[in-house]
């Protein structure tokens, strides 16, 4: 039986084949020796037609199968099968090579962005030891965003349908007193018509725009003036209640918190080296 699943499998069997095609790309011969050098180097996990298979590249597949975990961790027979699997792979690729598929364009288009994104990774990574968010930073962060945030949650229902001239009719009708769950169920076309336009409670960013800022302008009761469009119809709204939402705990929140520092300091980065770089773009 497998140690390992199909799906695992086919996915890294993708990802080493790229790799390869990306050292390829970069001009290195696949039957190339290893360059001289004066550091020692490990013995190859193992060397398929000459072209070697590195220890790094097998410790780096095993982590990719294990999340994580070091190969010291694996059975004799664990460890046979995931070089088994790379063998493969460098097979495969290396037939890939000779098919010319690294000459495909849809093929060459994946290996240079391949090749960007693993190297971006690197730098990233690079760049951030030691730029580590602080406690005070994040906290700077979380209060940013808890006074940017809509503190309030809406309880409302709707009436959708597909033309202005409908919609404004039915809103004369619901001013003269006509039932407004009832001909929710008799005329929306969305989904709520079954419990008569009802929403239940929803915070306003996830609503259309359009949508949102008119459920802010009502009071409770009242029912929007004129019909709101949105790119799903016209709507006719009528507020039902609100209630204060106090914002998520720090603890709760503070890996999202700590993305969000480290996302803004590699923006910071990258506006940085777009100041000294040389780009003209074409599209």
């Amino acid at each position: 039986m497998s140690h390992f699943s199909q799906r695992a499998r086919t996915r890294l069997y993708a990802t080493a084949a790229l790799t390869v095609l990306i050292a390829a790309c970069a001009k290195k011969p696949l039957t190339a020796a290893p360059a001289a050098s004066t550091t020692p180097q490990a013995a190859p996990a193992a060397i398929v037609d000459g072209t070697p298979i590195s220890r790094d590249a097998y410790d780096f597949y095993v982590k990719s199968l294990t999340g994580g975990k070091d190969a010291s961790t694996l059975t004799a027979e664990q460890k046979d099968e995931v070089l088994d699997n790379l063998v493969g792979m460098q097979l495969m690729a290396a037939q890939g090579l000779k098919d010319g598929l690294d000459k495909d364009p849809e093929t060459a288009a994946q290996i240079e962005v391949a090749r960007m994104r693993l190297l971006a990774a690197a730098e990233s990574q690079k760049y951030m030891k030691g730029k580590e968010p602080t406690d005070q930073e994040l906290h700077a962060e979380y209060d940013s965003a808890v006074a940017g945030m809509d503190k309030t949650e809406y309880q409302a229902r709707h009436i959708l349908v597909a033309s202005k001239d409908l919609a404004v009719e039915l809103t004369k009708k619901i001013k003269a007193g006509a039932n407004f769950a009832q001909l929710a169920k008799t005329q929306s076309i969305d989904p709520s018509k079954a419990e008569g336009g009802e929403l239940g409670w929803f915070a306003a960013a996830r609503m259309p725009k359009p949508f949102a800022d008119a459920i802010k302008s009502l009071k409770k009761g009242e029912v929007t003036a004129e019909p709101v469009q949105t790119q799903y119809g016209w709507h006719i709204i009528q507020l039902e209640n609100t209630r204060a939402v106090p914002p998520p705990p720090f603890d709760q929140v503070k890996q999202q918190v700590t993305n969000r520092v480290i996302q803004k300091k590699l923006e910071a980065y990258v506006d940085q080296l777009k100041k000294t770089a040389v780009i003209e773009k074409k599209l």
